[in-house]
């Protein structure tokens, strides 16, 4: 007879499968192989945002607006404030949210008072800049003692104001009409460190601008027989032989005088450039390029911004 069939048990039999687990080791290469093929599957990152824009998108509508998106507060500096330079106003942005500014100096003319420059200093500062108007020490000084004067102020303005801590000291433009257009090319042309210069129907006895190795645009008149385009803005444009970036907008039906009281031509145009070049801000390379066929103008001249 063959024998009774074995009696099962509640424990295990010796042929019961034993369960393999891996070990920690080769749980972390697959982690490790996990985690790479997900990286290679994600994708890639943006670039980061440049950290110098300041302010929404820009149209057409905006740069030409009396009011750009800042509101702007001001503050007057007294003669003595600081060595080597007169009476200024600086206005600036109240918000300080988006982090520092860029910084402008703007120089008047010859016999001219702070008060014909005044209008520049909040439409500049609304769009994102701190700006200081200056008084020269004489109304008489010539060209370069203008500069000396623009660039002191700038040193107080970086260094000492009570708006100090608004401003980013590396990012600083100087601008300036007739004589201090002049002192504003002297300005650029010594100080190679500048973010941006504007020439407003300069003036001077000397063309410092083949020196100049900062982003500069010069502004003329056609009416202008105080400072004529031919002598002096258009020489100055051409011999910026040294500077990639530059610009030339000769103002249609207009005279020495133009850019002493508010002028949408001339503030579009210089926000696009010290946007452009002191906030490094490429959404303003609309304005410049290609080239406006604007009727405001006689001519404009541009090395496409890079």
């Amino acid at each position: 007879m063959a024998p009774p069939p074995s009696t099962p048990t509640d424990g295990p039999s010796e042929r019961t499968p034993v369960k393999l687990f891996p070990s920690r080791a080769l749980m972390a290469i697959f982690a490790v192989l996990a985690a790479l093929a997900f990286a290679l599957a994600a994708p890639a990152q943006a670039a980061p945002a440049n950290p110098y824009e300041r302010g929404p998108a820009p149209t057409w509508a905006s740069i030409t607006a009396e009011t750009g998106p800042f509101t702007v507060a001001s503050v007057t500096v007294p003669s003595g404030s600081g060595p080597g330079f007169n009476t200024g106003t600086v206005y600036f942005p109240i918000d300080n949210s988006q982090g520092t500014f860029g910084s402008v100096v703007i120089m008047p003319g010859f016999v001219a008072p702070q008060a014909e420059i005044a209008w520049y200093g909040p439409r500049l500062a609304s769009q994102g800049f701190v700006v200081m108007t200056l008084d020269s020490n004489a109304l008489w000084d010539f060209p370069t003692d203008r500069s000396n004067q623009q660039l002191a102020a700038l040193t107080y303005l970086t260094t000492q104001s009570v708006v100090k801590n608004r401003i980013d000291p590396k990012r600083s433009a100087v601008m300036g009409w007739s004589m201090g257009g002049g002192g504003t090319l002297e300005s650029a042309a010594s100080t190679p460190s500048l973010k941006a210069a504007i020439a407003l129907a300069p003036w001077d006895v000397i063309n410092p601008s083949s020196q100049i190795k900062v982003p500069t645009m010069v502004f003329g008149a056609d009416g202008d027989t105080v400072a004529p385009v031919s002598t002096f803005a258009l020489p100055a444009y051409n011999e910026l032989t040294n500077v990639r970036n530059k610009a030339f907008v000769e103002l249609r039906n207009a005279d020495h005088f133009t850019f002493a009281a508010a002028n949408t031509t001339v503030a579009e145009y210089s926000i696009a450039w010290l946007k452009r070049f002191i906030d490094n801000d490429t959404r303003y390379n609309q304005f410049l390029c290609p080239i406006p066929n604007d009727p405001n103008t006689v001519a404009f001249l541009n090395t496409c911004p890079l």
